[in-house]
């Protein structure tokens, strides 16, 4: 059985849900808005019913482009986005808190020190970024009632009666275990989680249930968290490749084969998908805020929003030595300091608008390349090249930026929606018994390919004035 497939990426600020063809590629579109609150105390949350509208949306929109029947249905979610909800009805019982949500902060504190046995047992730092936090924080403070679940278990359910999640999803919660891709009893022990009902974990590739919320009948057979979707779209399904997507924040993913690799380098080692029965695995590091950085420049009125970052920012020829952390939301890897906050250094008089949006550009590649160089170092081995997707990709200043201080070729993704491509690739493979994932997944060739342009020297002195600006927010000195 072939055909078009719908794939929905279910994402931070919105959804977007693609018909693909195996033959003809997307053959249908479509886009419904999300809007998460941002609140004082770096608290984050979302509707529910606002999630669950725009996956319906987008996908009726994307069949209606299409016009013509989809075989399989595949579903990419937030990762880390939680909130409590009745199995038996569907009904949200708590908004859900945002995967950069921080209030779940006091759980961790109270379990600093369990932070190396959860990180030996799970791959994943302490840290309320992660779901297990946030899952505690809402039994202790909101409500008692119902399950608490990552948003994919309650998207399914809505979807198609099921109780499942991935066991890429799953990877994200600090209660998995990493070698056996199986819930911890241990970490639901330390998080006072253990009578808790868990949704079954499943592999990324295979029958669901099946949805009639689109019209028609339509069976859901993949599922996987938005960024290891990316990594698979992006064909890096061996060692010593990574990805670098740049969305609401920007996550490097680099692939470490069959073996979960627990380094001290600061990031987080996860599933990669599992397929098969059998796991793959990768190391994840994660910059907080990108194009919510830039969408804060452009509240502040110095860009008109992203497409102006290359003409404001072409307009000097370099940052006039401003320097600025964008840790709007904290720093997350290889650092885990979310409690703290950005600077912005080296200002005066003759700082322009042209200065900040270099600046801005410079503190997000830098920020990734701090990943990919951890990574290097878990790995063993510097990393050949960058495949990066995601909307800031269309910046040319940022991606040349991102090649210089990296000094690695950047290689930005033909494909605009690698995480649905990636849901609709795992789709395909759960509705054809046998088919190699390689197989379903699109041709990859590069849009653009950006060089360094600078010497290694000059990319050095430039990441040595980044580093001297984190290590001082590490002290806590406010300049």
């Amino acid at each position: 059985m072939t055909g078009p497939v719908l794939a929905v990426d279910q994402g931070t600020s919105g959804t977007k849900a693609l018909v693909v063809c195996p033959e003809r590629g997307v053959i249908g579109t479509g886009f419904a808005e999300v809007r998460p609150r941002s609140l004082p105390g770096g608290r984050a949350e979302v509707d529910p019913a606002q999630l669950y509208d725009s996956v319906v949306e987008a996908g009726t929109r994307a069949l209606a482009e299409a016009r013509e029947p989809v075989m399989a249905l595949g579903l990419a979610n937030q990762g880390e986005t939680v909130l409590a909800w009745d199995p038996a009805t569907g009904r949200p019982l708590t908004d859900a808190l945002v995967w950069h949500d921080r209030r779940a902060s006091s759980v961790c504190a109270e379990l600093a020190d369990d932070a190396d046995e959860l990180r030996h047992l799970t791959g994943l730092p302490l840290d309320p970024y992660f779901a297990a936090p946030k899952m505690a924080w809402i039994r202790r403070h909101l409500t008692a009632e119902g399950v608490v679940t990552t948003s994919d278990a309650w998207l399914g359910h809505r979807l198609t009666g099921a109780f499942v999640t991935d066991a890429a999803t799953a990877g994200r919660t600090q209660l998995l275990d990493l070698d056996r891709a199986e819930w911890s009893v241990r970490a639901l022990e330390l998080y006072a989680l253990s009578g808790e009902r868990l949704p079954e974990v499943v592999g990324n590739a295979g029958f669901v249930g099946t949805t009639t919320a689109f019209g028609p009948e339509i069976p859901l057979t993949g599922l996987v968290v938005d960024q290891q979707a990316a990594l698979l779209a992006q064909r890096i399904t061996e060692p010593g490749g990574a990805k670098c997507t740049y969305g609401t924040g920007a996550f490097l993913l680099a692939h470490t084969g069959d073996t979960p690799r627990r380094g001290d380098s600061g990031l987080v080692s996860c599933v990669a998908w599992q397929l098969g029965g059998d796991t793959s695995y990768c190391l994840d590091g994660q910059v907080y805020t990108a194009a919510s950085a830039v969408r804060w420049l452009t509240d502040l009125g110095v860009i008109k929003g992203a497409a102006d970052l290359d003409a404001v920012g072409g307009a000097v020829p370099d940052s006039g030595g401003v320097t600025f952390v964008p840790a709007l939301a904290g720093l997350a890897a290889p650092w885990w300091r979310g409690d703290l906050r950005g600077s912005l250094t080296g200002l005066g008089l003759d700082t322009g608008p042209g200065h900040l949006v270099r600046a801005l550009c410079e503190g997000l590649a830098a920020q990734v390349v701090e990943l990919a160089e951890a990574a290097a170092v878990d790995l063993g081995s510097p990393l050949d090249v960058l495949r990066v997707d995601g909307g800031l990709t269309r910046s040319a200043l940022l991606m040349q930026t991102q090649a210089d201080l990296l000094q690695r070729p950047v290689e930005v993704s033909a494909l605009p929606d690698a995480t649905a491509l990636g849901a609709g690739a795992l789709a395909r493979v759960g509705a054809q018994p046998g088919l190699e994932v390689v197989d379903a997944l699109p041709d990859w060739k590069p849009a653009a390919v950006y060089e360094p342009r600078v010497s290694a020297d000059e990319a050095g002195e430039r990441l040595a004035g980044f580093r001297r600006a984190v290590a001082t927010l590490l002290q806590g000195v406010r300049g």
